[in-house]
């Protein structure tokens, strides 16, 4: 059984939101079905990612042995996992805005390769919550320049860690994300997992409580990590806090000792520390499913069938979600009975009443008199129903599809909105689509002129005394 809210972190309840919204089933077979017909670009469609690149111009550009490998890792390109394990951002765990992602590397190590890159776009364009596919090369001018970060950032980078995104490597994710290992037992006073430290960490402010540092697995990615970057230094850094980066000595990196690392003895200058190796996010923290499973949050067959089959987990129940409240829309106590309210001919409507009843109460309210329950219930669901938070997660992660089959499922196909909370959530995220379109041509949403009245409000002296 999952434990009490009150104890669960909040980091926790974020992915248990961003696990049942983001990713939707529909997305997850529809991207299944087309990649394993060898369709990657149907697949990338139907997860909601863009295709920035020709694959003609870039064979005319790079050669055809380079498009040879870059199709084949885009056919084992699973975009609905990409998708899934994708860094968000709290409190709803949107994708982080303006990030450049390397997927994969062209090259030797400690050169500057050409890239596989997926971006994430900006805050004020990330309706839809779309993501593009580009290739990156440091040496041309395909960088978009409307584009925040088009530079691939290292400290998120997924090219170290394929298990995440490529179909044919998810078997390495258990081991990769620890999940083989049994989890240390818990103090009952929970000290923080970095509390080994000499000094303390200062974390960003939406990390406090926040326990997903995964510093027992930091010596073998941090191997991982300075191999492909061709450095025999043995130091690495890990970000800890938006003004905290902790550099590290790993000890015996050689194939005959197990790999550890311990901190510098000695401080180096920040300058030097901006330059060292930078441990992946992916690296540095739980893998959010693992710890979703552990806490009873989620059970195996909510999570990605690729995870899941990764993980082999047995499952574990799921946390009791809210019990229904009072007042449930579709039982109704009218006039000292118990009426029925469901869908007919695809309109929400009062199945207990008369038609002729209906349009004689219907012509009342609209004259100022006072309406049946079962009118004002069937009103209360047109503008804000209970399942309105659950439209509103959909439509923040752009499922839009999944939103409306909602919104038909409360009140019907053939019904019309009338004005409340849920048509303004409808409209607001049609709306910004638009700006989505902007960004994506280059252009960016003019603000309105700031119009400053000239008006000046005159007393007379009458009334100032």
């Amino acid at each position: 059984m999952a434990p009490h809210f009150a104890n669960i972190p909040a980091h926790l309840l974020m992915w248990q939101r961003v696990r049942e919204y983001a990713v939707p089933l529909s997305m997850i077979e529809t991207a299944t079905a087309r990649r394993a017909v060898g369709d990657w670009a149907g697949a990338c469609a139907s997860a909601r990612i863009n295709i920035d690149f020709d694959l003609r111009a870039v064979r005319n550009r790079y050669g055809t042995e380079f498009v040879t490998r870059l199709r084949a890792d885009l056919r084992r390109l699973a975009p609905d996992l990409l998708r899934w394990h994708m860094p968000r951002i709290a409190p709803h765990g949107r994708l982080r805005p303006g990030l450049t992602i390397s997927l994969t590397r062209y090259g030797r190590p400690g050169t500057t390769p050409l890239q596989l890159v997926v971006r994430t776009p900006p805050a004020w364009a990330d309706a839809g919550q779309r993501m593009s596919l580009a290739l990156w090369d440091e040496h041309g001018d395909n960088a978009p320049r409307h584009h925040p970060h088009p530079h691939p950032d290292r400290r998120f980078r997924l090219d170290l860690h394929r298990h995440l995104w490529d179909s044919s490597r998810c078997g390495e994710l258990a081991a990769r994300c620890g999940a083989d290992a049994a989890p240390p037992p818990a103090p009952p006073d929970r000290p923080h997992p970095l509390a080994w430290l000499e000094e303390p960490v200062h974390p960003d402010p939406s990390d406090i409580n926040d326990h997903s540092w995964a510093s027992a697995r930091w010596a073998a990615e941090a191997e991982l990590l300075l191999r492909a970057e061709g450095d025999s230094g043995g130091v690495f850094t890990v970000r800890l806090g938006a003004r905290d980066r902790r550099a590290f000595a790993l000890v015996a990196p050689d194939d005959h000792h197990v790999p550890t690392f311990r901190p510098l003895r000695e401080p180096l200058p920040p300058q030097v520390v901006a330059a060292l190796p930078v441990l992946p996010e992916a690296a540095a923290r739980t893998l959010p499913d693992l710890a979703l499973l552990r806490a009873g949050l989620v059970a195996a067959d909510g999570l990605h069938p690729l995870v899941a089959k990764a993980l082999s987990a047995p499952g574990a129940e799921p946390a009791p979600g809210p019990e229904p409240q009072p007042g449930d829309p579709h039982r109704v106590v009218c006039r000292g009975e118990v009426h029925r309210i469901a869908l007919r001919d695809g309109v929400l409507t009062a199945v207990d009443h008369d038609p002729a009843q209906l349009r004689r109460e219907e012509l009342l309210v609209a004259l100022g008199g006072p309406a049946l329950p079962c009118l004002r219930a069937i009103d209360a669901v047109h503008r804000d129903p209970q399942a309105l938070p659950a439209v509103r997660e959909r439509l923040g992660h752009g499922d839009v599809s999944g939103a409306l089959a909602v919104v038909e499922g409360l009140l019907g196909p053939a019904a019309v909105l009338r004005d409340g909370p849920l048509r303004q959530a409808l409209e607001s995220s049609a709306a910004r689509q638009l700006d989505h379109g902007l960004f994506r041509s280059g252009l960016r949403p003019v603000p309105p002129p700031v119009t400053r009245s000239r008006t000046r409000l005159r007393t007379s002296p009458a009334r100032a005394r």
